[in-house]
């Protein structure tokens, strides 16, 4: 699918969908739990699919409710199941420790880019641990693990997948004996970290944070009701849309949020948007754009908005330790580097940094590299841009924000999906 885009300002009021990384936390946390949860309010996407079929698979009851979904937690792990994770990183990564933690011999697959992107940080330290993870091809999945993963010392980089250690956080508490993780190195993405353990906490885990990690107490899982907030990662599109020229009014957010996405409402105000609180809702719009620097290393999921509004900054712009941008959806640095060429805009790419020479964005056939977050991002861009412009694998929005161009033509966009 394509989507061609007609330049037309975006005006108005859009309710933010449910957060995807509290959802899956939610989700996971409840079927470890012993007893039944209600986890309400979860917009549903591909990858939320994923991790619900993979809870599934694992031993937990889910059934929806609407919006809602019942989860019972698992009381009889299966001996063997086939985890499906789709195309959802966030999935594979929680769920191989947790698999382990459960001695389930479990066998992941997946789809797209995932079969490539890295799993060995974890692979190799629950083999150290005693955990057998067998790759059966050239590429990283199918993977079968098996054995039953023990609590005690895990060292683990940062650097490379805050969702490793996410995955650590969910086995060691439903293992619930004392436990320990190091990390060895700087940890990125540290906001998502911290979103687990919010939601492992809500369901009972005691954990503590360290000077180089965390510990995990004893302590058992217990069912809870909880609610998912709104999305912060999705909320920095329409940010980036009011930067460049809209005036749009953001339902569904917390103020006081834990998401590290939550950075983008700093940062869109540093560029030079207006946005205010109005009571609960976030109201953005436009203001003087300037250049500045950003360092992506706990933030790299806005990064594309981010980029698409840089390039419509006169002057130059920097984003550094950028690297993990290369192994998500898409190599996420080279998309946003070639759709900011293909709208005229000069871009300077290294192996983790883009060098920006904002100026005004011409439109134009945009690649959307099957990346949800690159159609959304330059999607909000043409808006503003010169002329008409085409992104390409528009359908790749299904794996976060099904309902994302239903919300882009509500608050004026003009978007023909093909």
């Amino acid at each position: 699918m394509k989507a061609i885009i007609t330049p037309s300002p975006l005006c108005g009021e859009v309710n933010i969908p449910s957060s995807k990384s509290a959802s899956h936390r939610a989700i996971i946390s409840a079927a470890l739990a012993n007893g039944t949860s209600r986890v309400s309010g979860v917009t549903m996407s591909d990858d939320i699919k994923a991790t619900i079929g993979a809870m599934k698979a694992l031993g937990a009851v889910i059934e929806a409710d609407g919006d809602d979904y019942v989860v019972t937690g698992i009381t009889e792990p299966p001996k063997s199941a086939e985890i499906d994770c789709g195309e959802s990183g966030s999935t594979l990564r929680f769920l191989v420790p947790v698999a382990a933690a459960l001695g389930v011999k479990a066998t992941f697959i997946g789809h797209g880019r995932l079969i490539e992107r890295p799993l060995s940080a974890i692979t190799d330290l629950l083999g150290f641990h005693g955990v057998s993870c067998q790759y059966t091809s050239n590429v990283n999945l199918p993977l079968i693990v098996e054995g039953k993963m023990p609590a005690g010392v895990y060292e683990i980089g940062g650097k490379v997948s805050s969702q490793y250690i996410s995955g650590l956080l969910f086995a060691l508490a439903y293992i619930g004996e004392r436990a320990e993780i190091k990390l060895t190195s700087e940890l990125e993405s540290a906001g998502y970290v911290e979103m687990t353990i919010s939601s492992l906490k809500a369901f009972g885990a005691k954990i503590e944070k360290t000077e180089n990690g965390y510990n995990i107490f004893p302590a058992k899982l217990n069912a809870k009701d909880t609610a998912v907030e709104g999305d912060w990662s999705q909320a920095a599109f329409f940010l980036a849309a009011a930067a460049l020229g809209g005036d749009i009014k953001i339902n569904g957010l917390d103020k006081n949020s834990v998401q590290g996405d939550k950075a983008c409402l700093d940062i869109f105000r540093n560029i030079g948007a207006n946005i205010n609180w109005e009571g609960e809702t976030l109201h953005a719009k436009a203001g003087e754009l300037n250049p500045v620097s950003i360092d992506a290393s706990q933030i790299p999921d806005i990064i594309p908005p981010i980029a698409v509004v840089l390039g419509q900054c006169k002057g130059q712009s920097i984003i550094t330790n950028a690297y993990r941008l290369r192994i998500k959806e898409s190599d996420r640095l080279s998309a946003i580097a070639r759709g900011l060429v293909v709208n005229g805009i000069s871009v300077i790419e290294t192996r983790d940094s883009l060098c920006i020479d904002g100026g005004t964005l011409s439109g134009g056939v945009i690649d959307g590299f099957n990346d949800h977050r690159i159609v959304m991002a330059f999607s909000i861009g043409a808006a503003f841009a010169g002329k008409q412009s085409t992104v390409t694998d528009a359908e790749a929005i299904n794996k976060s924000y099904p309902k994302f161009f239903e919300d882009y033509k509500s608050i004026g966009g003009v978007a023909d999906v093909i």
